[in-house]
């Protein structure tokens, strides 16, 4: 596990490995995360953080002051659960059918919970600690909801960082990149409003259908032939609903898109093109379309001066040879990139087993048989207990 990592917090990484159990046995969604909400407020009171409840509706801030120092440092863990029926047949699988911790943020509120513990009672370190457990990262904003009730008013942070498990990677293995690290995303929903009519006349009707499968085509040339070779960007048309029979022209079509890039002007660029391509095409067609963009989620930017400090913490708890200095960028998002357009900071990685590990770690994120690797509680908390004594060190003292 690495020869940085605390004694006393290896002591106590069966308790959390049991809590982190627990947490996956009843999981919940976002903004649904009263239980885990609760325990971990719990917890944090117990071992003396001052807590505070309700952010962003079931958020909950721990925070510790020690000392003389003026650093404010926040750490970062999710909360909520997936919409999946689990079927790995573990001995702590979900017992509510249709809801699994699927991407190991379980994990994630155990291995801060188990550097709070050790913080609180052996911690080393002058300033300000907070804490921050966030519900509904997955794609409903918890980060978002947070900040808009006075996250970051009420706990002021000069620095920010989180930690995310990634498989394919050894159990332990921690990754860093500076700059861009997860695509931005859009949900964007186009309604075509038409002319209904029978199949055997459709001159007497203006085909929403029709004027979909051209924006269906006509949206893979923006990638192609407005966005700059060298960068990255994926549109995604992932439903296309209309009509219920084969003679109907229906009244109306519904196209559901996943947008993503790695660069913020490409995102405008996207954005832009999309809406000008759908109307135009629609009208094309006589058809009007309206087009609804839900949910957006920024590009994660890591700054650089964070981001080699969580890395040379890194290098001193586990060795270089377990550290990925600059990993290659991944087109999935997250909600951290609201709090990173905001605070400096840098988001990480940490592996969670690889074909050669094996087991459940091994297996990809959103996917029924997934499961955390519990070896990365003890290295996980080590590393938010080494971040935070390096980051909090009293420069008067």
């Amino acid at each position: 596990m690495g020869s940085g990592i605390d004694q006393a917090l290896l002591a106590q990484a069966d308790t959390f490995v049991a809590l982190r159990r627990d947490l996956h046995r009843h999981p919940e969604l976002g903004f649904q995360e009263v239980r885990t909400s609760a325990l971990v407020a719990e917890k944090l009171a117990e071992w003396g953080y001052e807590v505070t409840r309700g952010l962003g509706g079931t958020g909950v801030v721990g925070q510790l002051r020690r000392g003389t120092g003026q650093r404010r440092l926040g750490l970062r863990a999710d909360m909520d659960a997936l919409p999946i029926t689990e079927a790995t047949g573990l001995p702590h699988a979900s017992c509510h059918h249709g809801l699994m911790h699927a991407c190991g943020h379980d994990g994630h509120t155990a291995m801060l919970l188990a550097a709070a513990h050790h913080l609180a009672k052996h911690g080393q370190f002058s300033g300000t600690l907070n804490l921050i457990f966030q519900p509904a990262e997955e794609g409903l904003g918890g980060a978002r909801k947070m900040m808009d009730d006075g996250l970051f008013t009420r706990f002021p942070c000069d620095a920010i960082f989180a930690m995310h498990n990634m498989p394919g990677h050894p159990p332990g293995h921690l990754l860093f990149r500076t700059g861009a690290f997860m695509a931005s995303s859009e949900n964007i929903t186009i309604t075509l409003h038409g002319v209904g009519g029978h199949g055997a006349m459709p001159h007497h009707a203006a085909d929403p259908v029709v004027a979909g499968a051209a924006i269906v085509l006509g949206l893979q040339s923006i990638v192609a032939r407005n966005v700059p070779p060298l960068q990255m960007a994926v549109i995604t048309v992932g439903a296309f609903q209309a009509g219920d029979a084969n003679n109907v022209i229906p009244q109306t079509a519904t196209l559901k898109l996943s947008v993503r890039s790695l660069d913020r002007s490409v995102r405008e660029l996207l954005n832009r093109r999309i809406r000008e391509l759908v109307e135009a095409q629609a009208h094309s067609y006589g058809v009007r379309a309206e087009v609804d963009f839900r949910g957006g989620y920024p590009v994660l930017v890591n700054t650089p001066n964070e981001t080699e400090f969580a890395r040379q913490v890194g290098r001193e708890l586990v060795g270089d040879a377990k550290v990925t200095e600059q990993a290659e960028p991944l087109t999935g998002s997250e909600d951290f990139a609201f709090m990173l357009e905001d605070v400096p900071g840098s988001y990480l990685l940490i592996g969670n087993g690889d074909d050669a590990t094996g087991g459940h770690g091994a297996c990809m994120v959103h996917n029924p048989n997934y499961d955390f690797e519990d070896r990365n509680i003890a290295v996980g908390g080590a590393y938010w207990v080494r971040l935070a004594e390096r980051f909090l060190v009293d420069a008067t003292a």
